[in-house]
């Protein structure tokens, strides 16, 4: 069964974006998926009230405030939204259940040199090390120059940077609905879609 950790100290990156949107992925293949929402304010939760019946299930995973639960019998995969400032005990119990490790990044001077010490904390952590780590920009166009300073920071700490998720209305429209770029009609969302693709990949890696 694996879990995915959505995982950025820094507020503000687009990690309940992420977290949903790869929620809504491992639904639309079928799995039985489980969203937990580690952060305090309950923004994945609260999208999972918004999701329509219609749609592929997700299921909501209930966080003990103070202890990482392992997620119930039934479950195929699980994708949990950690909140900002993760670290100590919450973050080792976190990273013991991780078999992958998405770190959404803007590119911006204050998003790069913030992601830089968690990652340096997610080298040293013996559980965290197991897990595949991969970095997703975030509210970027892969053809500027910002996309290119992010894949030079990328490129100096050896971690992969996994796919873009760009800077569109589609996300803020979708997310008002409890929906993904998954749930409705490819013609709508095919620019997304493309930008998917190679996140897609590196999910369904084993």
């Amino acid at each position: 069964m694996p879990v995915v950790v959505i995982a950025n100290p820094k507020g503000g990156v687009g990690k309940s974006t992420l977290s949903t949107q790869v929620a809504g992925y491992f639904a639309s293949q079928g799995h039985a998926v489980m969203l937990g929402d580690a952060d305090r304010q309950q923004s994945s939760k609260l999208w999972l009230g918004l999701r329509p019946p219609s749609a592929p299930a997700i299921s909501s995973w209930q966080l003990d405030a103070d202890q990482i639960a392992k997620p119930p019998k039934g479950t195929t995969h699980v994708v949990l939204d950690t909140p900002a400032g993760l670290h100590g005990r919450r973050f080792k119990d976190i990273m013991k259940l991780a078999d992958m490790v998405l770190v959404p990044l803007q590119p911006s001077i204050f998003d790069i040199f913030a992601t830089r010490a968690f990652l340096d904390e997610l080298a040293q952590n013996a559980n965290a090390s197991k897990a595949r780590i991969g970095l997703v920009g975030m509210r970027v166009d892969a053809r500027t120059i910002a996309a290119d300073q992010l894949d030079t920071f990328v490129q100096s700490i050896g971690l992969p940077m996994v796919g873009y998720v760009r800077d569109t209305q589609n996300y803020i429209h979708l997310a008002a609905q409890g929906l993904t770029v998954f749930d409705v009609a490819p013609a709508r969302v095919e620019r997304d879609l493309e930008l998917w693709q190679p996140i897609c990949r590196w999910l369904d890696q084993r």
